[in-house]
């Protein structure tokens, strides 16, 4: 055995991101002091990346079984029966702290670890989305931030052959220091083929598949588990470095054993590298494991058994297969020029075991390593928060309701992402039915009529307000973009972005953001089947405001009666369901105007969130609607504008039908531009306007009918009268570079 430590320094427990009463916690566990590989392992291990030991407490109260649900939060992802004996697998995972340090790589190996999230499951993927988040976009720093992320999930998606059809991008002074880069990926699976990560049968063997071993992302998971600092760019090491042809044939080959009998259990390796992927791979299975990294093939000479457990490194596999069957195997992969050496045998008893040829270098109880890391709860008693301050005594901007639109819309949180998804291809594969731009992207499943709704919302100005109502805000907006497409809401999996957890008042509100979750999802009857959890976003003392990323997924029976969010057809009406309030507290609107985030949040009413939605569904499946879309941020006037734009064609609103004509004409704000919920502004033909309003009536929901869809402007009578081409050329124009 190597010689152990005669107790860890405090620079012993800081590189592996253990505090000294874990690291007491483990010796009582081990009954010894432990060396120092088994120290990293632990350190991995016991990482809030990889135990959530702040945040799995907290996790019980989601939702997580339905009708629907095949496989629920526990395995590499996510998976919900979607008919046809189909499969769609899907989850969306942080990569905040290495895009941080380095831009390109951090965001493409944050693709390619979501991608092999999902084809591990044996699901082919067929679309990726991401959520990004950065500082104010005019100062340098944050360009350079954004233009690297954005090239790194184009350069990455863009070889593997997966169209990045969707997502949300979002500018603020809360991200200055740490950005945040959510990535997302569904994929599409027989039932019967669907591969778990539970290793089995003592003697069975373990190949790693794939990528040499490197020395990129040592002590990755563990980086990803503390604040940032001065000395983090010097931890740029710690972030991998991706190679995405490689992954293509790693994924082809994986896909083409998907449900292969030989295949005991499959599972990639993402955080914590081997050292990770194997303890989780046998306690799953209830046994042990016993590794060679003498076995490993290695990249770099002189790497230690340290550097090879804890290596981060891309594109790499584990394989459970019996003795008998490793050497067909093999020559799968072989023909997919890749490696697949035998590293690890199955252990009847929960061991985690490593050596280095024929010298024990790791022995450690299997429990311990996975489970035994402990739970932090709250750190101190729920902080007072002071009452959100309203809008009193603060100026109102000179603008009129006009130079507000343009503004609003021209601006880098509601202007066009087009300059951004023309570098991803949002087409390859032929399956992209809605493509972006719009409330959710729409993809076509192969050999069926189904279509899969796909989108991810949040909104951390609201959260920032009050984390559990903002939380849910995120849910029923989520649900809404799939709703307007026209499908049903089938399951949701979620990304938790937060600051140092250590501090109170971040600890509450997470608790506070998942209770929120739950109570949306539990209204909405839309399960939780997979998610991530990211703390310690957190520089020096600042932290981000809580974001609370939602990435949802629904099902349409029948691609061809899909809605898209453009109006249409002239002559026809333009509708909003839901209500007509003045809510500008957390909008873009007092962003802009104001430079604050004040006043509560806008009002939710969960069970006429869910009314409307059933509203929109019928109505859509009824044939009788043209076009739907949410009204978000930027309230009513923007989502006419932006139906507007996708439909290439103007609009007219009657300025009594929104309210109190002489308020809007004398620059009351909060109609037009308020962010009140539960509501889709949606167009169709004149005849279907009584069937509608039935509908409503059964529904119990707000309708009125606004206007008309026509001619070449955005008006709204007595206070908006702009042409569609300057609409268009501010909102075109939000995220160019200027001089």
């Amino acid at each position: 055995m190597t010689v152990q430590l005669a107790g860890a320094s405090d620079a012993d427990l800081a590189e592996v991101a253990l505090t000294r009463s874990e690291y007491e916690h483990l010796v009582e566990g081990l009954g010894r002091e432990p060396n120092r590989l088994e120290l990293g392992i632990v350190g991995a291990l016991w990482s809030e990346h990889c135990s959530y030991k702040t945040s799995k407490p907290l996790l019980g109260m989601l939702p997580t079984r339905g009708p629907r649900v095949l496989q629920g939060p526990g395995e590499n992802a996510g998976a919900v029966d979607i008919g046809h004996g189909l499969a769609c697998v899907f989850k969306i995972e942080s990569h905040n702290h290495p895009s941080a340090i380095e831009p390109y790589q951090g965001a493409a190996t944050g693709v390619g670890g979501i991608l092999r999230d999902i084809f591990t499951m044996g699901a082919r993927p067929i679309a990726l989305l991401d959520s990004l988040r950065f500082g104010p976009l005019d100062e340098p720093r944050q360009r350079h931030l954004f233009d690297g992320v954005v090239a790194g999930i184009g350069g990455y998606g863009n070889c593997i052959g997966v169209p990045t059809v969707g997502g949300e991008l979002y500018f603020d002074e809360s991200y200055r220091i740490n950005c945040l880069v959510n990535a997302m990926c569904v994929g599409i699976v027989e039932q019967g083929r669907l591969t778990r990560a539970t290793a089995s049968g003592p003697g069975n063997l373990v190949l790693l598949v794939g990528a040499d071993t490197g020395r990129d992302g040592i002590h990755g998971a563990s980086f990803a588990s503390v604040v940032l600092d001065a000395e983090s760019a010097a931890r740029r090491p710690a972030v991998q470095v991706g190679n995405p042809f490689l992954e293509k044939c790693l994924m082809e080959a994986c896909l083409e054993l998907a449900g292969d009998p030989r295949v005991i259990a499959m599972q990639d390796l993402g955080a914590a590298g081997l050292c990770g992927s194997t303890a989780e791979l046998a306690h799953r299975g209830g046994c042990g494991i016993e590794i060679d990294v003498a076995r490993a093939s290695r990249r770099e000479t002189g790497m230690t058994p340290y550097e090879v457990m804890l290596s981060e490194s891309q594109e790499r596999m584990l394989i459970v297969a019996k003795p008998a069957d490793v050497r067909s195997l093999q020559e799968v992969f072989e023909r997919w020029d890749l490696h697949s050496d035998v590293v690890a045998v199955i252990l009847p008893d929960q061991r985690f075991v490593v050596r280095d040829g024929a010298e024990p270098v790791c022995d450690l109880p299997l429990d311990l390593l996975v489970d035994g890391a402990p739970s932090r709860g709250a750190p101190g008693p729920r902080p007072l928060r002071a009452v959100a301050e309203d809008m009193a005594g603060i100026a109102t901007p000179s603008w009129t309701p006009e130079e507000a639109l343009l503004r609003l819309i021209g601006s880098p949180n509601l202007g066009s992402r087009a300059s951004v998804y023309r570098r991803y291809d949002h087409q390859v594969g032929d399956a992209t039915v809605i493509l972006p731009g719009g409330d959710a992207a729409l993809v076509r499943v192969d050999g069926t009529a189904l279509g899969l709704a796909i989108a991810t919302d949040g909104n951390s100005r609201y959260t920032a307000l009050d984390a559990r109502h903002g939380a849910m805000i995120a849910v029923c907006e989520a649900a809404r973009n799939v709703v307007a497409t026209g499908a049903k809401p089938a399951a949701v999996t979620n990304c938790l972005n937060f600051a140092n957890p250590e501090h109170a008042d971040v600890w509450w509100d997470l608790h506070d953001a998942i209770a929120g979750i739950a109570a949306a999802c539990t209204a909405l009857e839309i399960p939780v089947v997979s998610g991530n959890v990211s703390l310690y976003n957190d520089t020096g003392g600042t932290g981000i405001d809580p974001t609370v990323v939602i990435g949802m997924v629904g099902v349409l029976d029948d691609v061809s009666r899909r809605c898209t969010a453009g109006f249409r057809d002239e002559g026809d009406l333009v509708g909003l369901v839901g209500p007509v309030d003045a809510e500008l507290g957390g909008s873009e609107y007092q962003r802009l105007a104001h430079g604050v985030n004040a006043g509560p949040p806008p009002h939710l009413d969960i069970d006429l969130e869910r009314r409307v939605q059933g509203f929109v569904l019928e109505a859509i499946e009824s044939g009788l609607l043209h076009s739907a879309h949410d009204c978000a941020e930027g309230g009513i006037a923007i989502a006419i504008a932006e139906s507007c734009l996708l439909g290439d064609i103007g609009a007219w609103i009657g300025v009594d039908e929104l309210g109190t004509g002489e308020g809007l004409i004398n620059g009351s704000a909060g109609i037009l531009f308020g962010e009140s919920q539960s509501r889709f502004v949606i167009s169709f033909a004149r005849e279907a306007l009584v069937r509608l309003h039935e509908l409503a009536g059964r529904h119990s929901v707000p309708f009125r009918d606004l206007g008309s869809v026509g001619g070449e402007r955005v008006c709204v009578s007595g206070c908006i009268d702009v042409s569609l081409a300057d609409v268009r050329q501010v909102h075109r124009g939000a995220l160019i570079e200027r001089e």
